[in-house]
C-alpha cells in the first residue's frame, strides 16, 4: 500500500511563496501535465502563469501545428526559444512567471542554459503509457502525426531524458490527481531554495 507523505501546510507553502524570486520552468514531454501542474503551482504561490506554447501561437497568429506545416519544426523552436526568453527576462508586476515550456524546448542547447541560469528547472517525467493516454485525448501533436503514437514518445523520451535530466528539480507525474504532483513540485522547490 502507497502511503502518501504528509503535504505541505498553507504556510509553509505562503512561505515558500515569499523566497521564490526567479522564473519557475517546467520542462519534459508533452503530455505530462506542465500546464496543467503549472496553473496549479502558480495558483498556489500566487504568481502569474504563462503557457509558452500559447504565447508562441499569439504571437504568430497561428496554432502551433500551422507553424509546424508552414514554416517547419526548426523556425518553431528559434521561435519557441525567443518566447522563452522574454518571459523569463520580464515579470509580472514584479512576480516572476511560472512557464509550462513546450516538450522540445529544454533540448535546445541555447533555451536550456537560459532556463538553467535563470529560473528554477522543474523536469516533470512520466512514464509512456501515462503519456499515451493523455496525448490520446488530443489531435494537435504535430510531432505525434505520421506514426505510432507509443513508438515516438518512446523514442523521444529517450532521445530527450539526458537533457530533462539537467533540471535540478524532478518530480514524476502519476496517473493520479494533479494536486499530489503540485505538492511534490512544491516540496522540490522549497528543497532546492
Amino acid at each position: 500500500m502507497e502511503v502518501d507523505e504528509p503535504r505541505m501546510t498553507s504556510e509553509q507553502i505562503a512561505d515558500l511563496a515569499r523566497r521564490v524570486r526567479q522564473p519557475i520552468a517546467l520542462v519534459g514531454m508533452m503530455g505530462v501535465g506542465k500546464s496543467s501542474v503549472g496553473r496549479k503551482l502558480a495558483h498556489a504561490l500566487r504568481l502569474p502563469f504563462v503557457d509558452a506554447d500559447e504565447a508562441i501561437e499569439q504571437a504568430a497568429k497561428m496554432t502551433i501545428a500551422e507553424i509546424f506545416a508552414t514554416y517547419g519544426e526548426a523556425y518553431f523552436r528559434d521561435g519557441e526559444r525567443r518566447v522563452i526568453a522574454r518571459l523569463i527576462e520580464q515579470d509580472h508586476d514584479g512576480r516572476p512567471y511560472v512557464i509550462a515550456t513546450g516538450g522540445g524546448a529544454f533540448v535546445n542547447p541555447e533555451t536550456r542554459r537560459l532556463i538553467l541560469d535563470r529560473a528554477i528547472a522543474v523536469w516533470l517525467d512520466s512514464d509512456v503509457d501515462t503519456l499515451v493516454e493523455r496525448v490520446g485525448r488530443k489531435d494537435t501533436r504535430p510531432l505525434l502525426r505520421g506514426g505510432d503514437p507509443r513508438e515516438i514518445l518512446a523514442r523521444l523520451h529517450a532521445e530527450r531524458a539526458p537533457c530533462y535530466a539537467e533540471a535540478p528539480i524532478k518530480v514524476t507525474s502519476h496517473n493520479g490527481p494533479h494536486s499530489r504532483t503540485l505538492d511534490q513540485v512544491l516540496k522540490g522547490i522549497a528543497a532546492w531554495l
